[in-house]
């Protein structure tokens, strides 16, 4: 569904991406990754279309991203911006409503269906007690499932997820991506989705895409991506990889180089 060919970007004469090509299939999950400033945000607003690239194309269902007319690719394409939605004064059941954009007519009339969908996504992201309550008067985490709420309710075919999980505590992390995990397998979705927890994303994601110092440094499964000699190559941290007792997939713990808190309590005592 998605190709990159020889994308690349350069911004203020600084060059973000560097000629890079993979391919993403139809139905999977992926997970972009990399340290701060690798141009994970740049990635995904050229595969959405916001942004043309400087060389290459970016490609979706073979056509070129940017060229497809604006309520056609919101048929196609669904972006949870970083941050998720702003304080607006809509209420979450408005704001959620404005997912079926691409649907309607010039007066904003779409058919009966369309109150459905809202309804499904209120209640998947359990927005229905809030649906009420005026958008600027939630807290950070409330927007952002209300940002998923409204993107679901556009229904699109892929899915571009910029660190969904911001401000969301780890309750609501779970219940997120585990939303977006069934919706992807009940509708044949594809998602990427930029993350920065690699243990989320190694739970979540059939395959990982990591990018560092402009280009693609891996692209493949979890079980081949996370290894601790790649993550210290790309992050600069030391780290032990193990299974998890229950899924089996990879993940991560941290080796620090400051000494435990209890042994600096036993060193000072000595």
């Amino acid at each position: 569904m998605i190709e990159a060919k020889g994308l690349a970007m350069t911004i203020a004469g600084h060059s973000i991406l560097n000629e890079m090509s993979f391919a993403m299939r139809k139905g999977a999950m992926y997970g972009i990754i990399g340290p701060n400033g690798a141009g994970k945000s740049t990635l995904l607003r050229l595969l959405s279309g916001m942004e043309r690239p400087t060389a290459g194309q970016a490609l979706l269902e073979g056509k070129p991203a940017s060229a497809y007319k604006r309520k056609e690719l919101a048929k196609r394409v669904a972006v949870l911006q970083q941050g998720g939605l702003p304080a607006v004064s809509f209420t979450v059941r408005e704001a959620v409503t404005m997912g079926r954009f691409p649907y309607q007519n010039w007066l904003g009339e779409e058919a009966s269906e369309g109150g459905r969908v809202v309804e499904r996504a209120l209640r998947d992201m359990g927005l229905a007690e809030l649906q009420d309550r005026r958008v600027d008067g939630l807290s950070g985490g409330e927007r952002q499932r209300v940002a998923l709420a409204k993107v679901m309710a556009q229904e699109p075919e892929l899915l571009l997820l910029d660190e969904p999980t911001t401000y969301l505590d780890i309750g609501y992390q779970v219940q997120l991506l585990d939303t977006v995990k069934r919706w992807q397998a009940e509708r044949q979705l594809t998602v990427v989705a930029v993350l920065h927890d690699l243990n989320l994303a190694a739970h979540y994601c059939d395959e990982l895409l990591v990018l560092h110092g402009g280009g693609i440094e891996a692209f493949g499964p979890p079980s081949k991506v996370v290894q601790p000699d790649l993550i210290e190559r790309v992050f600069g941290a030391r780290t032990v990889v193990l299974p998890h007792p229950e899924t089996g997939v990879p993940q991560l713990l941290l080796l620090p180089e400051v000494p435990p808190a209890e042994e600096r309590r036993e060193e000072a005592s000595s």
